[in-house]
């Protein structure tokens, strides 16, 4: 691998990164000199992952201006949600007529991992375990298909979920209680219930009325 590949690609991770947890928020228009000098490397490194990154639809590139961080599209969270919806109970629904308590130790692990990074209020790491929080049911019903399509919403539900924890005020503690008690009906197999709490769950932290759930 070259140097400059490497470069390339660490300054792809680290701005994308940014985007994701918000730090690079939707609307900030940025230049790759103070990229380049945030990251130490010259500009071509960062030029190419800025190339990449208006590829994937997270910046938009101005000639002689910079590079704008696209904002979540108004829809796009509401758009997630409904996708979420489908998977999950799905997955719930495979995964309560095999054997649920097959997830359950996982699922009480990052319970204890999500309320230790509330007490050092890591808001940054506890968007990425709730995001894994979700996933970890989704797998375990053991559907490669599911899980694939999850996973294309797993960048989205990231930058989703740090915008909404960086809003706030947003009650971090209800969030965990939401998610212990999405581990109680899946444990206890009630697919309805799960389905209902998981509504009340993603309409709450994404603030919104998910219509025709």
């Amino acid at each position: 691998m070259s140097k400059t590949y490497s470069s390339a690609e660490h300054a792809y991770r680290e701005v994308k990164e940014r985007i994701l947890t918000g730090a690079l928020p939707g609307g900030e228009l940025i230049s790759e000199g103070e990229i380049a000098a945030a990251l130490g490397t010259s500009r071509t490194p960062v030029r190419e992952a800025f190339l990449r990154l208006e590829t994937e639809g997270w910046m938009r590139l101005y000639p002689k201006r910079g590079a704008l961080v696209v904002p979540i599209p108004p829809d796009e969270a509401e758009h997630v949600a409904h996708a979420r919806y489908v998977v999950e109970t799905a997955a719930v629904r495979v995964l309560v007529a095999a054997d649920p308590a097959a997830v359950a130790a996982s699922l009480r692990a990052s319970l204890d991992r999500q309320r230790a990074l509330a007490a050092t209020e890591d808001l940054d790491a506890f968007a990425v375990e709730d995001t894994d929080f979700h996933r970890a049911y989704v797998v375990a019903a053991g559907n490669p298909l599911l899980s694939g399509f999850y996973d294309s919403l797993r960048e989205r539900q990231r930058r989703m979920n740090s915008v909404a924890l960086r809003r706030g005020p947003l009650d971090v503690d209800r969030i965990i209680d939401q998610h212990a008690r999405l581990a109680e009906l899946i444990t206890a197999s009630d697919v309805e219930g799960f389905a209902a709490a998981l509504i009340d769950h993603l309409a709450g932290v994404h603030q919104l009325e998910l219509r025709g759930l």
